[in-house]
């Protein structure tokens, strides 16, 4: 799974607990998108979070 380059966003893992309080293991997963996007003049593509994108962190190309 990706981390996100510029946060560093990526797996929580923790317990699905059920109503009978059973437990199994459970990952959350951030949402991330690949992106081309400039950086320092030139465009690569990065793995970046919806949160960066939506907080203008990013710069499309």
């Amino acid at each position: 799974m990706a981390k996100c380059d510029i946060c560093g966003k990526g797996l929580l893992f923790g317990n699905k607990v059920s109503h009978s309080h059973r437990r199994s293991n459970k990952a959350w997963k951030p949402n991330i998108r690949t992106v081309k996007a400039n950086v320092n003049g030139t465009v690569k593509t990065l793995h970046v979070c919806t949160n960066c994108l939506k907080s203008g962190k990013v710069e499309r190309a």
